[in-house]
């Protein structure tokens, strides 16, 4: 019987008070059972497409007014029916829109010949519960193509959450800097002390400067300090715009859309980009939902948000994305009502901001039909910062799961709006924006910044890793910014006078695009100095071959991820000089070709063609004279002799096993790749037919070699001995080494002289022990 050290044993569990398949409890343990599930109930507001309570579509229209929408009177409409029959309904328009069947009009969505703007069109003389009738009818993959077509820009973007728990100016800007780089067209804060709210502009604003300019960014504030701010200069675009579905949702917010209208028009006419924020279940979350499904009412959301003129709209559930995604079909209609805001000709920043699900599983699925569909913002609030430190709670996507949203966006060949970036970068843009922000707050009188405070923020992950400021110290810093009416000016005129003379331009890039309100348009966002929008760069998807491709240039910056693996820097790893051939190592050295054994107990060692040549470890990390010294003590300690062949006509396992069984004087013989892949053989088996396999060598310890060697050398005898098992616990080993794999067997292979006869190897274990003491 082996000897080896590792067996499968079957998990002990405690005494369970009740018969149970032990998978629940397993199914218990995973993030998923966090999350909790909502049952279809129209009455207390949770229906996702259809309630029994929504109105029927319908339209009248007499001398250019509407009298009747969707089964109401114009005497009984309410500030949202007046309002969306005043300036949303076109009345040229609803006269054929309304005529046509919603199942042709749902047709038209997914059909490549039908035009964006001829859709755009008949979408204003829909009513809301017209348009939540039409998109209700297409399945997911449908409002994923269909709003792949109806996208306002053509060029994707992203948008990035920067805020941290102590409301740290140094760690904003830090973090402002880094969002940058990786590509994010705009960035948003908020604070965890409304009073910081200035302090925390300022450093945003000073490190989106750095390394890039023409990034927007939006200090999430209540709503007349925040146009305050833009005023100031120190933002650029705003989306705390709310809008409900129901009268009382924004009765109790003290508004009214024409109140909603006043204050989006007062951004715009100062320079400042603004859209309306609305989503499922926030009507549910307020308890005014009036027993409507959550579509409809952000159908009426959306049409209202057209009728005020916004140039765009933040939905697709926002603070409310948890509770519809917690009812059937929830996920669906998020997708849908991001659909009717891109039909209706808004720019959709489509959520995607708020942490639905403790599934991984979730988040993925859920994030996959804007990567692949594209949006104008596929995220409304990505978390470039660690979940903790997410000011708005977290998101959809966090600072730790950057590099997965980079590897999704390799796997499909698809811009989510992100580039790789290296680490030196990070730290010097870190370095960057921190003594940018330092000499700004020196030069403008706000304090004098420890250096120590600046470094411990640099290296950094997340708030609680700084020794910085505290939010009690902000406070009067932020009030100093405000009391003393400093501007965007005063922030370029400090920045260029402490030698940040990049920084200031592009500070002062934004400024002149505040003048000329250029990115006021619809999905407009700056690259590379220049505006791209709805009007200059609009999407033009008409099926394949059209719409948006990543240019070759930005294809290689998404593919510029870590850990990606080359033959070079295998060979690099191995530690020896790439090519073919190369000396072999001095404790094993050829000693002339190969003979059959006549040993009854002798076992052949079959080794591959690159196995201590150019290869020198097992993808586990053992050093391959480790392995050899292992396998032969366990032949040894069986009571059996070792002996070593090279195999140069084959690298394949189960042919290296059988060859050398072949040649062993007892008919067993083990084969063994440099990459630690080893096989048991008998001579007279076909060739795949072994009698034990270690398949999963980045698993397999030296005390599974040594075992082997030990069941091996017991064959000799006539005995069968436990096949030693190298246990596995779900590891996803393809993920984690098939790359390596494949190139270290592409050196093997390489390697390959059919027609080379088996050479003996001459085991010197001596000499490894004398290299190994020097």
């Amino acid at each position: 019987m082996t000897d080896a050290p590792e067996t499968d044993v079957p998990p002990t569990s405690a005494p369970q008070s009740s018969n149970r398949w032990r998978r629940f409890a397993e199914w218990d343990a995973r993030p998923l059972r966090h999350d909790l599930f909502a049952a279809e109930n129209p009455e207390a507001g949770f229906s996702v497409f259809h309630s029994p309570y929504d109105p029927a579509p319908s339209l009248s229209i007499e001398g250019g007014r509407v009298t009747v929408m969707d089964g109401k009177a114009a005497a009984d409409f309410d500030i949202l029916d007046a309002f969306i029959a005043a300036h949303h309904i076109d009345p040229a328009m609803a006269e054929v829109a309304m005529a046509m069947d919603p199942g042709e009009i749902a047709r038209k969505l997914v059909d490549i010949n039908v035009p964006r703007p001829e859709l755009e069109a008949l979408a204003r003389g829909l009513t809301p519960a017209r348009l939540a009738e039409v998109v209700g009818r297409l399945s997911a993959l449908e409002i994923a193509f269909a709003y792949s077509k109806m996208r306002q820009r053509q060029t994707p973007g992203n948008q990035a959450h920067v805020t941290n728990a102590k409301d740290d100016p140094l760690q904003l800007a830090a973090d402002a800097a880094v969002a940058v780089a990786l590509g994010f067209d705009e960035i948003e804060t908020t604070m965890r002390v409304a009073s910081n709210s200035w302090a925390n502009a300022l450093a945003c604003t000073v490190g989106a400067a750095v390394g890039r300019g023409g990034v927007l960014f939006q200090c999430s504030i209540e709503e007349a300090e925040e146009l305050q701010i833009g005023l100031a200069g120190l933002s650029s675009y705003a989306e705390t715009v709310s809008v409900y579905g129901t009268e009382r949702a924004f009765i109790d917010g003290d508004d009214t859309p024409w109140s909603k209208a006043l204050l989006t028009a007062a951004y715009a006419s100062r320079g400042i980009k603004a859209r309306c924020t609305s989503g499922a279940a926030a009507e549910l979350l307020m308890g005014f939902h009036e027993q409507r499904s959550l579509l409809y009412l952000e159908a009426r959301c959306l049409c209202l948000q057209r009728a005020m003129g916004v140039q765009g709209t933040q939905n697709g559930g926002i603070d409310g994305a948890p509770l519809t995604a917690s009812m059937a079909g929830g996920v669906r209609e998020l997708m849908a009502e991001n659909l009717i805001a891109v039909w209706l000709g808004l720019e959709c920043a489509s959520g995607n901001d708020c942490r639905t699900s403790e599934s991984e599983i979730r988040v993925g699925a859920k994030i996959t039909p804007y990567l692949l569909a594209g949006s104008d913002l596929i995220c409304s609030g990505f978390g470039s910062i660690k979940k903790y430190d997410n000011s708005f709670n977290p998101s959809l996507f966090n600072g730790e799961e950057i590099e997965d949203y980079l590897l999704l966006q390799r796997d499909f060949q698809t811009d989510g709006g992100l580039t790789p970036v290296e680490e030196d970068q990070v730290l010097g843009l870190r370095v960057r924006a921190v003594e940018a922000l330092a000499a700004v707050m020196e030069e403008l009188g706000l304090g004098s910044v420890p250096r120590a405070r600046m470094m411990s923020v640099v290296f950094a992950s997340g708030s609680e890793e700084t020794v910085s400021y505290t939010p009690g110290e902000v406070t009067p810093i932020s009030a100093a910014i405000k009391a003393r009416g400093l501007t965007a000016i005063d922030v370029v005129r400090a920045l260029g006078k402490r030698g940040f003379t990049e920084e200031a331009e592009n500070l002062l890039l934004m400024l002149r695009q505040r003048i000329s309100g250029d990115y006021l348009q619809t999905s407009a966002l700056v690259r590379d100095g220049r505006v791209m929008s709805a009007i200059n760069d609009p999407n033009d998807y008409r099926g394949p071959g059209t719409g948006y491709r990543m240019p070759e240039k930005r294809w290689q910056q998404v593919q510029g991820i870590r850990n990606v693996l080359t033959r070079e820097r295998v060979l690099a790893a191995e530690n020896v000089v790439a090519g073919a051939g190369g000396a072999e190592v001095d404790w094993l050295v050829a000693a002339g070709p190969a003979a059959k054994g006549a040993n009854p107990h002798e076992v052949v060692i079959g080794v591959s063609p690159g196995f201590a040549r150019q290869l020198h470890q097992t993808t586990a990390g053992h050093a391959l004279a480790d392995v050899v010294a292992a396998l032969v003590g366990g032949i040894t300690a069986g009571g059996g002799t070792a002996r070593l062949v090279r195999m140069l006509h084959t690298a394949d396992t189960s042919f290296l096993g059988l060859a050398a069984a072949r040649l062993s004087g007892s008919g067993f013989g083990i084969g063994i790749q440099a990459k630690g892949t080893t096989v048991l053989h008998q001579a007279d088996r076909m060739p795949h037919m072994n009698l034990e396999l270690f398949s999963n060598a980045p698993l397999t310890g030296l005390d599974h070699y040594r075992a082997l060697g030990r069941n091996a050398a017991r064959h000799t005898f006539g005995e069968t001995p436990e096949p030693v098992m190298v246990a596995t616990h779900g590891e996803a080993l393809g993920a984690r080494f098939h790359v390596r794999v494949a190139l270290l067997y592409a050196i093997e292979t390489g390697l390959i002289e059919p027609t080379v006869h088996p050479i003996e190897l001459a085991y010197r274990p001596e000499r490894r022990a004398l290299e190994a003491a020097q």
